[in-house]
């Protein structure tokens, strides 16, 4: 007895502590790079990325369902990826795969139209200024310019983080990696979305006041909105409002509540990315450093490419590919070049919040 209890005792002590040190990112602290690749350059630089206050987020390196293996490698959307498999036009081990409904790691074997699987980009983000009169969507059924109609051609398939609605401007982000979109738009990370917001009507103290304590509308209730006034016009007003919910049309459908209708909707922060200097409809690619920062994402890049050159076998810098790094700030030139529609398409299922 007195042996087995102090096998437990010393198991006890050795087991290591639950809570650990804080995890702590290092802080950017050059600017972004502000290369547009098209539209007039502003003659500015980017504004500096703040340091979020929350804690940093990990993708996970365990094993996921195929089809979403696939989708990140860049080929297609998830539900393609089932249609694929569906079709037999994907092995896993050397043998043609059945289902979608199977769960893979590093250590399997995926081959695709009798090509192995490439390996995924590294995660990378963009920031891009929506102008009034998109969709954030792929297509739409009423013929509508989307988002996706604006971006360069050369740009990998993109997923937009979040939603603007037709309406809607200002910083709309977009990923390359689902898994970071995901975490991105989850209520639980905490991240404050900031939009300048023009109404018409009379705002007075009450109305922040409401605002800030949450509404319910129709049996729909929108968490609390933090606001202010920042100009007061005999017939409009400016405000500035901070959410972290995002519900669908959230702020237009709470300032009708109260009375006062959203003439003018500007998204100029997402978390810690600013909208900054960039022009409408320019995009434009965030530092790798930046990304690894705020999402602890040191290690999870694909397999290192040549560094003894930042030319591309043509000569010429590489335009938006991948393992590119930021430019230096002495050599950052906004090109004003002007590029033709997208090709790329988000994936089908994701979805997102409109404001």
């Amino acid at each position: 007895m007195t042996n087995s209890k102090s096998t437990r005792l010393n198991r006890q002590k050795s087991r290591p502590d639950s809570k650990g040190p804080g995890t702590k990112g290092n802080a950017f602290k050059g600017k972004g790079v502000n290369r547009p690749y098209k539209g007039k350059p502003s003659g500015k630089s980017t504004q500096q990325e703040a340091k979020p206050a929350v804690e940093t987020i990990e993708l996970s390196d365990k094993k996921e369902r195929i089809a979403k293996v696939i989708a990140r490698a860049g080929l297609c959307s998830r539900r393609d990826a089932e249609r694929w498999i569906a079709e037999g036009r994907v092995k896993l081990d050397g043998k043609v795969l059945e289902t979608p409904a199977i769960v893979v790691g590093p250590d399997n074997a995926i081959e695709v139209n009798g090509e192995p699987l490439p390996l995924p980009e590294r995660p990378r983000l963009w920031k891009y200024h929506k102008p009034k009169g998109q969709i954030t969507a792929a297509r739409d059924p009423e013929g509508r310019d989307t988002v996706f109609d604006h971006l360069p051609k050369d740009l990998p398939r993109l997923q937009p983080v979040g939603r603007l609605d037709y309406n809607s401007e200002g910083l709309l982000l977009f990923t390359n990696d689902g898994g970071l979109k995901r975490k991105m738009e989850l209520p639980a990370t905490g991240w404050t979305r900031r939009y300048r917001v023009r109404v018409h009507g009379q705002v007075d103290e009450r109305h922040i006041k409401t605002l800030a304590e949450g509404i319910t509308i129709d049996g729909v209730h929108y968490a609390p909105i933090e606001a202010s006034i920042s100009h007061q016009a005999k017939t409009n007003a400016w405000m500035l409002m901070s959410l972290k919910e995002g519900k669908n049309r959230e702020i237009r459908r709470v300032c009708e509540h109260l009375g006062l209708i959203v003439n003018r909707l500007i998204r100029v922060s997402y978390g810690p990315f600013q909208l900054g200097e960039i022009e409408p409809g320019d995009i434009v690619e965030l530092p790798a450093k930046l990304i690894q920062d705020q999402f602890g994402l040191e290690g999870k890049a694909s397999a290192p490419k040549d560094k003894t050159s930042k030319q591309g076998p043509s000569g010429k810098k590489p335009q938006g590919r991948a393992g590119r790094k930021p430019a230096d700030k002495a050599s950052t030139k906004p090109t004003g070049k002007k590029t033709g529609p997208s090709r790329g398409k988000p994936a089908s299922g994701s979805r997102g919040k409109r404001v």
